[in-house]
């Protein structure tokens, strides 16, 4: 029986002869995975790839045991983790340091960062993790920094306000796509989990309180959902194909004066797709200081989960202020939550 391969499989399987890392063939074998098409003329190849996966997982591990920790491996903290990428001296190292208690290293020269370094926004009552990374280009990446980028939750392209913006986002997004990475303003929990190539993210544009006029919104018709299509030629793809990928969104804020640093947060409260839930015990004023933070579409007997693991088997229902009919109204343990929801858990 023929194989058929999907031109995503022999996209997949051309990165993977091109990989010069083994963190690349990961990737690419992953990918492989996913698309082919799973029938009994492909058993074998499926057979083939799996062993291949297997392989340079274990050597993965025999390599991460020998030498130690992994600079490169972030543990996720917070409502959700969100790396900073981009070319040289774009201000991400600046952004961490003007939203976090991060100590992070702020220089003029380039490649300062050489590490990723990870720090916690705080903002209203949530926390963000943002995580600095070292720059890329198309002529190098810090071995180990996409292992960083693809574990994350969110991923934002930082550059900087000035005549060469537009040619540092393409830079930056050409060497994700050229290690199989899409980026797309979609929330986390809309995007196709069996996709390993898309990402959810944002561009953000550093030092915007310099920009020139129409810098800004030149950038988001090029590479936002809306607004006149001036690229089609470029990309060698008629302007309705192209138009339907286009889904990057643009931020711009300043790290030096604190501009649009609120609506960055609440966009990637947005993209993370999650909730803030307040706990109350019965007689006393909800804890209204630390939410819970839970994935959009939780319900209470996830709260419960999440409070203590053995109280969504001894609930016997849940009293509810926020999205209610009314205040207080008793609930069952499946009801779906809202942000800034309070519940009452009863035993």
């Amino acid at each position: 029986m023929p194989a058929n391969v999907t031109p995503e499989y022999e996209r997949a399987e051309q990165r993977y002869r091109q990989a010069t890392t083994d963190e690349e063939r990961l990737a690419a074998l992953q990918e492989m995975l996913s698309t082919v098409p799973k029938h009994k003329g492909t058993e074998k190849m499926q057979a083939d790839i799996k062993r291949r996966l297997s392989q340079l997982r274990k050597a993965e591990q025999k390599s991460a045991q020998s030498k130690g920790p992994d600079p490169f491996h972030i543990p996720k903290s917070g409502a959700g983790q969100v790396v900073l990428v981009g070319p040289p001296n774009t201000g991400k190292s600046s952004l961490l340091a003007a939203t976090t208690n991060a100590d992070a290293k702020v220089a003029d020269y380039p490649f300062t960062t050489v590490v990723p370094q990870p720090g916690m926004w705080h903002n209203e009552d949530v926390q963000i993790e943002l995580v600095d990374t070292p720059p890329i280009t198309p002529d190098h990446v810090p071995t180990g920094l996409m292992g960083t980028i693809r574990s994350a939750d969110l991923v934002c392209v930082v550059v900087e306000a000035g005549d060469d913006t537009l040619e540092q986002v393409e830079s930056a997004l050409t060497v994700l796509s050229a290690r199989g990475l899409t980026l797309k303003s979609i929330p986390r929990n809309v995007l196709n989990a069996s996709d390993p190539a898309q990402r959810s993210g944002l561009i953000v544009v550093n030092k915007a309180d310099l920009a020139g006029p129409g810098a800004v919104e030149t950038l988001r018709e090029i590479y936002g959902s809306a607004g006149p299509f001036d690229r089609g030629n470029h990309l060698n793809k008629a302007p309705s194909e192209a138009n339907a990928e286009r889904s990057l969104e643009v931020v711009a804020v300043s790290a030096r004066t604190g501009l649009g640093l609120d609506d960055w947060f609440k966009r990637l409260w947005e993209l993370l797709a999650m909730i803030r839930v307040y706990s109350k015990q019965p007689g006393r004023p909800a804890e209204m200081e630390k939410p819970f933070t839970l994935p959009l579409g939780a319900s209470i007997a996830d709260l419960a989960r999440q409070i203590h693991r053995g109280l969504v088997d001894t609930m016997k229902y849940a009293r509810l202020w926020g999205h209610a009919r009314f205040e207080g109204q008793q609930v069952h343990k499946t009801e779906l939550l809202q942000d800034r929801d309070i519940v009452e858990i009863h035993e």
